[in-house]
């Protein structure tokens, strides 16, 4: 299992082959918030201009206190990186592990970056009967030997969510056998209640732990780029260490400090993912020969069926100006699998009417 799954969102490319320009596109590939950028963010993004002649804070200080101050964590915790991405690489890179296993289908780069540090890979095969859900036991049965488990919660591209009861006894058990547990938590600032889920509360009990955690979904700024990492005090200073002492540019720090602090654009958008992922899942039922999964949050893994593959799927969808994002090469996942965001409403009619149409034209 040796293929690697490319990443959503590459307008460009999309526009380079058909000649659309950027803004033209309806883009389902890429799983970002769809109330878009915050007010407060293009506001503090143009005040800050002048800061440039200067170099960024390195250590992201006044980040790092809101960080703390907004999930609970201590500030020596903290590593902000350039994207969550950034920090999967670094983390990588310090830790070295001889062996990594990796649930499939999940995001490419937990494995990119562990093959980039010299790693062997081994898989849970997640099953679509089951719905593509980890259990603890897969786990726990691979952990001796193993140097790292990813795990991302929610998962992508299935969109499935552990518990941190159920995530606390893979983490404990990896602890007696010397094994790291990394879990992404990227995508969980779109649930309206992390506290069943997150794993933050941890940190101070299990050092073999490690959160990774993405500010460019929730707050709409890929372009961008910026996570942030939580582990134990001693691993934040070799992470620290390891990356390039400027890696958080002053836009991006300035953006994360303003988005972090408007509070009311996170209930916004928390309650606009959970009604829009309620209404695109119906429909998407709707459409002959789908199985749409629930959804966690703000994207859909769903089978097309036998009619028709993902990159057949995707191509059709290329002539109405709609990105979507085929999921054949996820480990896992056969050439039937395909991924949409949830977007607003009217955005998401437009899809689920344009599936309709292709749908239709299949008869």
């Amino acid at each position: 299992m040796e293929k690697i799954p490319d990443h959503g969102g590459n307008l460009y490319n999309a526009a380079r082959k058909t000649g659309r320009s950027v803004e033209d596109w309806l883009d389902f590939s890429a799983n970002i918030n769809p109330l878009g950028l915050a007010g407060c963010i293009s506001q503090v993004l143009v005040q800050s201009i002048p800061r440039i002649i200067h170099y960024p804070d390195p250590d992201a200080f006044e980040l790092k206190r809101i960080l703390s101050r907004r999930y609970g964590v201590e500030e020596a915790c903290i590593t902000a990186g350039n994207g969550a991405v950034e920090l999967l690489y670094i983390l990588c890179h310090v830790l070295k592990p001889r062996r990594v296993l990796i649930p499939a289908p999940s995001f490419g780069e937990y494995e990119r970056a562990a093959r980039a540090a010299g790693a062997e890979i081994n898989y849970i095969l997640l099953k679509d009967a089951d719905g593509f859900l980890l259990t603890a036991a897969s786990v726990i049965e691979k952990l001796p030997g193993t140097d790292m488990v990813f795990i991302g919660n929610p998962n992508n591209p299935t969109g499935t969510i552990l518990t941190n009861r159920v995530l606390e006894e893979i983490i404990e058990a990896a602890g007696k056998t010397g094994t790291v547990v990394v879990l992404d938590e990227s995508f969980i600032d779109f649930l309206p209640d992390d506290a069943p889920f997150t794993c933050r509360s941890l940190l101070s009990r299990y050092p073999n732990l490690v959160i990774l955690h993405s500010l460019t979904k929730f707050y709409a700024i890929p372009g961008l780029r910026l996570g942030f990492s939580l582990t134990s005090p001693d691993l934040a200073q070799k992470l620290h260490a390891a990356k390039d002492p400027w890696n958080v540019n002053s836009l991006a720090q300035a953006a994360g400090i303003a988005a972090l602090e408007d509070e009311e654009y996170g209930r916004r958008s928390r309650s606009l993912v959970q009604q829009a992922n309620k209404s695109m899942y119906e429909g998407l039922q709707k459409i002959a020969g789908f199985k749409p999964f629930p959804p966690a949050v703000n994207y859909i893994l769903v089978h097309t069926g036998n009619r028709r593959t993902a990159v057949e799927m995707q191509q059709s969808l290329l002539a109405y100006g709609i990105l979507i994002r085929d999921c054949s090469n996820y480990p896992g996942l056969s050439p039937a699998y395909i991924r949409v965001a949830v977007k607003r409403p009217a955005q998401n009619q437009v899809l689920l009417d344009t599936l309709q149409n292709i749908a239709g034209e299949e008869k």
